[in-house]
């Protein structure tokens, strides 16, 4: 291909993730910084790079990524779907590994809305007969 930088957008939860790929050394900045400073969790910073083992790639390219919305954990899952992603552009062949150990799976789960009348979500208030 032509072009020598990949985009894809992550999501999971309510955080969004912008991944720019283009051929490099392996490098990611999050956010204006290096993921082991954004990212202080082994565990976030494990599930960051799992595409990249999974496709034999990691050391192939550099990312850039914004990311906003949700915690931590969230915007690390929504990196992991946007570079799964991003993948798929590079080359198509992905698919099936990537799709296999669902990668490919956005995780829509995001904070049920307060209800009228209720105390939370689901919660409502104490009830009594008499």
């Amino acid at each position: 291909m032509a072009q020598d930088t990949y985009y894809a957008t992550g999501k999971r939860k309510s955080a969004i993730a912008r991944v720019y790929l283009r051929p490099g050394t392996g490098r990611i900045e999050v956010n204006g910084r290096a993921v082991d400073d954004y990212f202080g969790r082994q565990t976030s910073r494990m599930v960051i790079m799992q595409p990249f083992e999974l496709t034999q790639t990691a050391g192939r390219f550099d990312a850039t990524v914004q990311v906003r919305g949700g915690g931590l954990s969230g915007q690390a899952g929504a990196l992991k779907h946007g570079i799964s992603k991003a993948l798929l552009n590079i080359d198509p062949a992905y698919r099936s590994t990537l799709k296999a150990a669902g990668f490919l799976t956005r995780d829509a789960r995001v904070k049920e809305r307060k209800k009228y009348g209720k105390r939370g979500a689901r919660a409502s208030f104490q009830f009594s007969k008499r």
